[in-house]
């Protein structure tokens, strides 16, 4: 057999003397600190723990993935980190005997230090090399979360089209006999004029009227629906958010005083002009709004807050409304997902189509029965230009 690394640095046991014991110290002092160097290039999370969860070793990687200080090797045990972890990890004994430590892969959600979703791949440690009598694991950490992001978007946006592409063709089918009963209307029309009847006659003509009024406003919602499903590219121009808002308020004030519902806007001082569709940016904040008003009893209040700092500018919509559960919370964006009953399911997620087609993102925050956070993040215009020379579709 060849001699391992190690055997190369002890040398023969038997020739150890003060001297040479000496220099096996050092040289085992330069081999740990190569490969900790080593261990500490590598972006995954390194983690060695003991038969009891301890970790006795934490590459950089790992100590910053999952929160770890210097003064927890040694001491803190990893299941305080990642508490369902422990549960995966099989102690139960067959005949007084414990199991063959199992190799693992899974993924973990943590929430501290941030966010992240993490991939762990565990081999245990023979009990002859070992930190103790039992053993323990080898524990690789990688983190996932841009990946199932990514993933999670993708299966979104072709949800999302698929979504369109039938939209487009139930609106199409319907568009054609409406057609047919626009061109029949108006011959119906035309001869009841010539007949100029009285009496039933006048009658027949305003349900004529009724029927020609509804085709229209038929083609009309159908119309809007193709506007508001179908992706379009934005025509970016420069725009005043506030001045937006603005003018989508003056649009719903009177449904606003109608329902006696109280508006502030609040800015933080003057907001930079930013780069979006006008007409887009108008639907997000138009459905937002309606959202609002419609989850608000009378005397409610919506809260519009701007502010910016170097890279974006933030618009956040507070509600005093009934608020969203937190299983409706994780649906919310979801195409036909809606908690009203006369809703189509689709506003939320036309809103998030926009934000993303900006570089912008959206965020919710809700309790029942308390209220709702929503906000709006949108890149300045220096940094979607370096997002652009950077080759970020957003």
């Amino acid at each position: 057999m060849k001699n391992s690394g190690l055997d190369k640095i002890l040398g023969p046991i038997d020739d150890l003397d003060s001297v040479n014991l000496g220099i096996l110290v050092q040289r085992l002092a330069r081999e740990r600190k190569m490969q900790e160097t080593v261990f500490n290039t590598i972006e995954d999370g390194i983690l060695v723990i003991d038969s009891d969860g301890v970790v006795q070793y934490a590459n950089d990687a790992a100590r910053n993935i999952i929160g770890l200080k210097n003064n927890d090797i040694g001491v803190t045990r990893l299941w305080k980190m990642v508490p369902d972890l422990a549960q995966s990890i099989d102690r139960e004994t067959v005949s007084g005997q414990k199991k063959a430590a199992p190799v693992l892969s899974r993924e973990v959600e943590l929430n501290y230090p941030e966010h992240r979703i993490v991939r762990l791949y565990m081999v245990p440690i023979d009990a002859q090399i070992g930190l103790d009598d039992s053993g323990g694991y080898v524990i690789v950490i990688s983190d996932v979360t841009e990946e199932k992001v990514s993933m999670e978007e993708l299966i979104e946006s072709e949800r999302t089209s698929s979504i369109v592409r039938l939209a487009a063709g139930v609106a199409h089918e319907l568009g054609n006999p409406l057609n047919s009963l626009t061109i029949h209307l108006q011959l119906i029309e035309r001869k009841l004029k010539k007949l100029a009847l009285e009496g039933e006659g006048q009658a027949l003509s305003e349900s004529l009227q009724v029927c020609q009024g509804e085709v229209q406003r038929l083609d009309a919602i159908i119309t809007h629906f193709l506007e508001a499903v179908r992706p379009q590219k934005p025509e970016l121009n420069e725009l005043d958010l506030v001045e937006l808002v603005d003018e989508v308020l003056r649009v719903q004030e009177a449904e606003l005083n109608d329902r006696k519902l109280d508006v502030k806007i609040e800015v933080s001082g003057a907001l930079p002009v930013l780069l979006g569709d006008r007409g887009q940016i108008k639907q997000v904040f138009f459905n937002l709004i309606k959202n609002a008003m419609e989850a608000m009893q009378a005397g409610g209040q919506l809260r519009i807050l701007a502010r910016y700092d170097d890279d974006f500018v933030y618009l956040q919509f507070i509600d005093t409304g009934s608020g969203i559960s937190e299983e409706e919370i994780s649906r919310i964006f979801q195409a036909y997902y809606t908690t009203k009953k006369e809703g189509h399911g689709l506003g939320m997620m036309i809103v998030q189509r926009i934000m993303r087609e900006h570089g912008g993102q959206i965020s919710l925050e809700s309790q029942k029965d308390t209220g709702t956070v929503i906000t709006l993040q949108f890149p300045q215009q220096h940094r979607r230009t370096r997002l652009l020379q950077g080759g970020d579709p957003a």
